[in-house]
C-alpha cells in the first residue's frame, strides 16, 4: 500500500506504447480466479530500491502490493532481480538465472537510465526482450522507461523502438514526471536526492504511474484482445539474446588453465550479492585461461573504491599487441562496481581463448583482484 503523499502529475500520458495486452490480461484473469502468480522485476539500482529507506518502499514492491490488493483471491509472489549499476547487456546474460528460472507470470523490465541511447543498447535491449518473450508463450511483459530528473536523460528513444516492434506495453516516466520538474511545478528534491534515484516519495510516484496503467488494463481485462503473434525477425544483429554467463559453478567446460586464481566458495544469498561465484587472485603472475565459443565476449570484474587496487591484463586469442587492462581501481566514490568489459563484439563465431594475468599489484592492496564471470554471446545452438 502506498502511504507517502504523492505529487500531482498527469498520468494520462503514462503509456508510451499500448502494445498487445493479451498476455497481461490473461495473467490478471488467472489471478482474479484465484490462481497463484509471480510478479518479477528486472532492472538496475532503481528497481533494486537504492535510496529507498526500506525494500518495501521500492516502486517494485509497491507494484507487487497492488497485485495483492487488486486480486485478493490470488497468492502473489514477489521477485526482485534488480542490481545497481547494471544494464540490459548484462541482463541478457543473467535473465535466465536471476529471473526466468523462477517462472514469473509477468515481468517488469527497467533499464532506460542504465543503458545509453545508442545502437549497442538497442541491440542488447532487443535481445533481452526477445529472451523474455520467447521463454514462455504465456509470460507477460511490461517495459518501464525511467528518466534522469535533471536533464531528461533516458534510453527511451531506442527502447521504444523495441517496444513497438514486439508490441509490448511500455510506461514512461519521461512523459509524466519530467515535465513537472522541467516546468518547476515539482521540486526535484521532493522526489530524489541525486536526480537519478527516487526517494520514498519518488518511488511511490513511479509506482503510481505504473499502477495507473495496470488499473486501466484491469478495468478492461474481460474485453477481447488479439492473441500475441509470433516474434518478428530481429531488427538488429541480435547477438545478445543467446548470452551465456559462466561463473565458477558452471565454467568447468571452458576453464582450461589456472594458477594462483582461487574459487570463491561463499554462497550467494541474494541476487544483489554480486561478488560471488568468481575467482580471486593476489599474487602477481597469477593467471587463468578460458576457451569459449561465441561471436561476442565479455568479462566481469570488481572495480573497488578501496585503495590501492590491483590490475590484470587480458589477452584475447594470443594477440599480445592488443592487451586489455582490467584495472580494479574505481575512480568513483559511491561504492564497488560490477564492471562489464566487452572484449569482442560481432566477431568471428568460433572458439576464442581468453587469458587473464594479474600484472599490477601492491604490497598493501586493500582487496584481491576479483574476476566475477565470463560472458559469451552469439553462440551456435
Amino acid at each position: 500500500m502506498i502511504t507517502e503523499k504523492i505529487p500531482q502529475v498527469d498520468r494520462s500520458k503514462a503509456v508510451s506504447n499500448k502494445g498487445n495486452l493479451y498476455r497481461i490480461k490473461n495473467v490478471m484473469k488467472r489471478a482474479a480466479a484465484g490462481e497463484k502468480i509471480t510478479v518479477g522485476f528486472l532492472g538496475g539500482s532503481i528497481t533494486q530500491g537504492s535510496v529507498a529507506t526500506h525494500p518495501d518502499k521500492c516502486y517494485a514492491h509497491k507494484v507487487y502490493e497492488w497485485f495483492c490488493e487488486a486480486f485478493p483471491r490470488s497468492e502473489v509472489k514477489y521477485l526482485n532481480a534488480g542490481i545497481g549499476a547494471t544494464d540490459s547487456q548484462f541482463a541478457c546474460a543473467r535473465a535466465d538465472s536471476d529471473l526466468l528460472v523462477y517462472d514469473p507470470d509477468i515481468c517488469f523490465v527497467e533499464f532506460s537510465v542504465n543503458d545509453a541511447c545508442d545502437e549497442h543498447y538497442h541491440e542488447a535491449y532487443e535481445g533481452l526482450v526477445r529472451k523474455i518473450l520467447s521463454s514462455d508463450p504465456s509470460r507477460a511483459l511490461m517495459l518501464i522507461h525511467n528518466v534522469r530528473y535533471d536533464d531528461g536523460g533516458s534510453a527511451q528513444l531506442q527502447h521504444s523502438k523495441v517496444a513497438r516492434r514486439y508490441d509490448v506495453p511500455a510506461v514512461s516516466m519521461r512523459e509524466v514526471i519530467y515535465p513537472e520538474l522541467e516546468s518547476g511545478r515539482l521540486d526535484n528534491r521532493v522526489i530524489t536526492p541525486d536526480d537519478l534515484h527516487p526517494n520514498d516519495v519518488g518511488h511511490s510516484l513511479v509506482a503510481s504511474v505504473i499502477i495507473s496503467v495496470l488499473e486501466d488494463i484491469k478495468e478492461h481485462m474481460n474485453e477481447d484482445e488479439e492473441p500475441v503473434k509470433e516474434l518478428p525477425a530481429p531488427e538488429t544483429l541480435n547477438s545478445y539474446e543467446s548470452s551465456v554467463r559462466y561463473r565458477n559453478d558452471n565454467a568447468s567446460g571452458i576453464l582450461v588453465d589456472c594458477k594462483g586464481f582461487e574459487k570463491d566458495s561463499l554462497p550467494q544469498e541474494v541476487v544483489s550479492d554480486i561478488f560471488r561465484k568468481g575467482w580471486t587472485a593476489t599474487q602477481k603472475g597469477s593467471y587463468i585461461t578460458f576457451k569459449v565459443y561465441g561471436s561476442g565476449l565479455g568479462v566481469q570484474y570488481r572495480k573497488t573504491i578501496q585503495k590501492p587496487a590491483p590490475a590484470a591484463t587480458l589477452i584475447l586469442d594470443g594477440n599480445t599487441d592488443a592487451p586489455v587492462i582490467l584495472d580494479a581501481d574505481f575512480k568513483e566514490t559511491w561504492g564497488d562496481k560490477l564492471y562489464l568489459e566487452t572484449i569482442l563484439e560481432h566477431g568471428e563465431n568460433r572458439e576464442h581463448t581468453i587469458r587473464i594475468e594479474l600484472t599490477d599489484t601492491h604490497p598493501n592492496d586493500a582487496l584481491p583482484f576479483y574476476l566475477v564471470s565470463v560472458i559469451a554471446t552469439g553462440w551456435d545452438e
